[in-house]
Order: C-alpha cells, then sequence, then structure tokens
C-alpha cells in the first residue's frame, strides 16, 4: 500500500474486495490479505465475505486470545482437530485418553499407546483403583477438570513441540494468571474465595460433561482412521441430545454434535436446521442416528463407565488374589 500513505477512506477501502486485490481493515488498521488469505487456517471464505470492509468486529469475535479462560487457543487447535479427525478412536482421539481417572472401554485396559501424547496409556495398579469407581466419581471430577485444561495447556507451551504463536499463547495465558488472582484475592476471606473459584469451576464442568455425553457412550475403535469411512465413524462416535430450540443457549448448539463433527466449520446456530438433512442422509445410507435426552444421555454416559468399572474391579480382585 505504500508508506507515503498515512490514511486510507472507507471509500478506497471498498475498491480492494476482489480476491485478487483484497484489503480488510481491523482495529483501524487496514491490511492487504490478498497472498496471505491461502494460509488463513479459517480459510478463504470469512475473508473474502469481509473484503473492502472494516472487519474488527467479526476478526474480534473470532479470534479471542487466551486471556479470559487461561487455556491456549494453540492447545485448543491441538486437540479438537485431532479429536474431529479422529473420532472415538481409542489410541488417536485425545478427547477418550484420560488415564488413569477415566476409561471408556476395556480395551484402554490394554496400556495402548496414544499416538497423539507420544507414551503409552498405562493402566497400572492406581488407573485400575480410579477406574473401579469411575461411575461414582464422574461429576465430582469433572466439576474441578478444568485444572487439567490449565495443566495441559501449560504442559504444551513449554513443551519442544512445535507451537504456532507460542509468545502470544504464553503472553495470553501470564495476563490471565495475572487478573484472575487478583480478581479472586479481592474477595474478603479465604472461605468466599474458594466458594468462588469451585463455583466458577463447576459452572464450566456444564461444558465438560457436554462433551463427555456426545462421545462416552458412542462406539469407540482401536486403530488409525480412515479416510474412507470417516463419515461412518462420525456418525458411530457421536450422540446428540434431544432438546427444544428454547435450550439452545444452554447447549450452545453442540447438542447437535453429529452436525458439528460433519460440518465443523458451520456456524452453531445452523446446526439445528442442518439436523433433519442429516438424519435423512443416515437414513438413507443405513447409518446410525443417535439423538437422546439430556437426562437419558447421562444415564448412557454412566452406564458406559460403571461397565467399565466392574470390568476394572474384576482385574483389580484378580490382582490382589494373585498377589496375596
Amino acid at each position: 500500500m505504500g508508506d507515503s500513505k498515512k490514511y486510507i477512506t472507507a471509500e478506497e477501502l471498498k475498491k480492494h474486495n476482489k480476491r485478487e486485490d483484497l484489503w480488510i481493515s481491523v482495529q483501524g488498521k487496514v491490511y492487504n490479505v490478498t497472498d496471505w488469505i491461502k494460509q488463513h487456517p479459517g480459510g478463504d471464505i470469512p475473508i473474502l465475505n469481509l473484503a473492502g470492509q472494516e472487519a474488527t468486529d467479526a476478526f474480534i469475535a473470532f479470534h479471542p486470545g487466551n486471556c479470559l479462560t487461561g487455556i491456549s487457543i494453540a492447545w485448543w487447535k491441538w486437540t479438537h482437530n485431532a479429536h474431529h479427525v479422529a473420532c472415538n478412536s481409542l489410541d488417536y482421539d485425545p478427547d477418550l485418553q484420560h488415564l488413569p481417572v477415566f476409561a471408556v472401554s476395556s480395551s484402554l485396559f490394554k496400556s495402548l499407546n496414544s499416538t497423539f501424547y507420544g507414551r503409552e496409556l498405562t493402566f497400572d495398579s492406581l488407573a485400575k483403583f480410579f477406574v473401579s469407581y469411575q461411575h461414582f466419581t464422574f461429576y465430582p471430577i469433572i466439576c474441578v477438570s478444568r485444572v487439567n485444561l490449565f495443566v495441559q495447556t501449560l504442559l504444551l507451551l513449554f513443551s519442544r513441540r512445535k507451537v504456532p504463536d507460542r509468545f502470544l499463547n504464553i503472553l495470553g495465558i501470564m495476563v490471565f494468571w495475572t487478573w484472575f488472582p487478583l480478581l479472586v484475592f479481592a474477595l474478603p476471606n479465604w472461605t468466599e474465595r474458594v466458594l468462588f473459584v469451585l463455583t466458577s469451576f463447576a459452572v464450566t464442568g456444564i461444558q465438560h460433561v457436554q462433551f463427555c455425553l456426545n462421545h462416552f457412550a458412542a462406539d469407540v475403535y482401536v486403530g488409525q482412521p480412515k479416510g474412507n469411512d470417516w463419515f461412518e465413524k462420525q456418525t458411530a462416535g457421536t450422540i446428540d441430545i434431544d432438546c427444544s430450540p428454547q435450550m439452545d443457549w444452554f447447549f450452545g448448539g453442540l447438542q447437535f454434535q453429529l452436525e458439528h463433527h460433519l460440518f465443523p466449520r458451520l456456524p452453531r446456530c445452523q446446526l439445528r436446521n442442518v439436523s433433519p438433512i442429516v438424519q435423512e442422509l443416515c437414513k438413507k445410507h443405513n447409518l446410525p442416528y443417535k439423538s437422546v435426552s439430556f437426562f437419558e444421555a447421562n444415564r448412557w454416559t454412566i452406564r458406559t463407565l460403571r461397565t467399565a468399572a466392574m470390568q476394572a474391579r474384576g482385574l483389580l480382585w484378580e490382582a490382589v488374589n494373585t498377589h496375596g
């Protein structure tokens, strides 16, 4: 755009609204993204839709940073993308790899190798003990599971892995661990501080429960996902939550988990609209479309955890008797 121009009018900005000549304005600055659009992680469509326009609001909506949650965007993309590609693979999907605390299948008792974490998912005596009672500990642990996300974020950001925008992610985490403790210690006593932290964790735990309901009781498998049966794996590995439109705010649209997996870039507010189409497609090709109530999904999840727990108890009892 040249160093001689310090200011660009809205009228001039509008002229650069084509793929081969594409400018956008974000937070008072104008960017020439003609060449960079090919590298945009979110694809070219969002930028093309805002070509030649002021795009600050849209940019902020889709690029929140890490300052509010304490969880790295780099970590989220790393795990969530792997989950979508390898939905419910016990050794490839990180969202099912929760040993030593949870195991959704007895296949995990074989100490599978996690290709995601690059280590063995060891099913040792400690894991046997925890898994044996997982149907009782599920909800209490989920209430504080956000702590694990904090830990996983730090492990990734300070690992030797190649992390995109590592410095910005670390900076965002530092901001969070500055303002959040200041907020907590602004409360008058330790009782209120502890209750505040536990309540905040419990509220976010609702979302963690949602993710578990969508997958824990669905079909699982061992091995690498195959591209030619990707659609089948998504239908087998997901469970939708049947609810009225008035409850969409509570689930954030992710009650349509299969639709989200099939169209991950589709805005969540549109998932309900495409649900009938997905149902017809599954019916046409004789594929499962599992949609149950919130209560039933919880029951299925606890039943799955209890089944694995009973199997683990059998192993634990055998180990105790073997070793006297």
